[in-house]
Formats: C-alpha cells, structure tokens, sequence
C-alpha cells in the first residue's frame, strides 16, 4: 500500500542543492521527504539515481517521486524504465499539472541546469496540488501501463 505522504527525492550531484531545497519546501507543506542522495558532490551516475526513486515509488512505500539532474531528462528515462513509474520532466507550472491530471504521473524530473529554485518549488507545487481527472484519461493510463505487459 502505498504511503500517502511520503515523497522520495534524488539526483545526481548536479542537483543536491536544489534537491535539499526542494525537500525543505515539501516538508513545510506536510509531505514527509525521503531524500536519498547523494549528499557529496563527486560525479555520479543518474540512471542508479533514477532507478533507486522510482523502486521506493513503484514498491508503494513513497506516493511520489521527485528526481533532478542537469536536464531532468536522462533521470527520467531511467525511472521510467522501473514498471509502474509515469515520469515527466517539466520545465513549466501548466506541464506539471497536467502529468498529473492527465497522465497520472507519480514521478516528477526536474533539471537542476535549467530551473532556477523559486520556478522549481513553482512546479513541485503545480504537480502536488493537481489531481488525476481520470475518465477518458484513465483509459489512456491503462494504455501505457498495456505496454508493460
């Protein structure tokens, strides 16, 4: 079952600050972060970081998921190889609404390199408050969860 307030945050080391102030951010809104690293700000590898956010989301022990890279985009790739991830990478408040509401995505990727931290926070924001419409966009989730199978 999963945790309904628990949000797993990662990165890779060109995300820590933002990462750390996204966590701060979400526990000042109630969420309970999970922040699991890295803490040091030796090169790592993104696709370990990834993988590490989406198993805590896809195991049901966290709701959601946050991850940061650079660019967002190759930690989002590798979290939406683990099954039953739906990671987006946004860059704006309306595409971080809409995965929600319309993709029903349990993972938001943020690129460190292209954010500064007030438009972050403003699309943490806007991926929390939205909620899944479901309907038409139901049938499409189930779609994409079909080609898992």
């Amino acid at each position: 079952m999963t945790n309904n307030t628990r949000i797993v945050l990662s990165s890779d080391h060109a995300a820590i600050a933002l990462r750390q102030a996204i966590a701060a951010h979400i526990a000042e809104r109630g969420w309970t972060p999970v922040d699991i690293g890295p803490t040091s700000p030796e090169s790592t590898h993104y696709p370990q970081h990834g993988e590490a956010a989406a198993r805590h989301v896809a195991s049901g022990d966290c709701r959601f998921g946050i991850i940061l890279c650079g660019t967002g985009q190759g930690i989002m790739m590798a979290a939406n190889k683990v099954k039953g991830i739906r990671c987006g990478v946004c860059a704006d408040t309306f595409s971080a609404e809409m995965i929600r509401a319309h993709n029903d995505a349990n993972m938001l990727s943020l690129g460190a390199r292209v954010l500064d931290e007030a438009k972050a926070i403003a699309i943490v924001d806007a991926f929390l408050d939205a909620e899944f419409e479901g309907g038409r966009h139901g049938t499409r989730v189930d779609m994409i969860r079909a080609l898992e199978a």
